[in-house]
């Protein structure tokens, strides 16, 4: 199956979508079935949108020095000594670990961060 062209919203073959998805149609796509002899036309949609940070991003807000929360389930028990290694300690009223950011930067704990 080919796609011969990938159209953007507001364009000619995609103005029934738009009206139909409105903001949410993302494009518009006509494709090619050779061996069927049909032709396809698809819409991508936005279906779901939530707030979401780049990994790189956590290492641009801390700097070296900041003590950062760093969320570790009760059952990881590898985590938990890896962030006592490195000098964290429990924070048991907010339910997180204090660490200095320098020392996790790079490692799993680093996913962990609570922004």
């Amino acid at each position: 199956m080919k796609t011969r062209s990938k159209l953007i919203p507001g364009q000619k073959g995609t103005k029934s979508l738009l009206k139909q998805y409105g903001d949410a149609l993302v494009c518009v796509r006509y494709r090619y079935d050779e061996k069927n002899c049909r032709q396809l036309k698809t819409a991508e949609i936005i279906v779901s949108e939530k707030e979401w940070i780049p990994p790189d991003h956590v290492q641009r807000q801390f700097a070296a020095g900041d003590i950062v929360a760093v969320k570790i389930g009760v059952q990881e028990k590898a985590l938990q000594q890896q962030a006592k290694a490195v000098g964290g300690r429990w924070d048991p009223a907010q339910k997180v670990w204090l660490i200095p950011f320098g020392c996790i930067a790079g490692t799993e704990l680093e996913k962990l961060v609570i922004v």
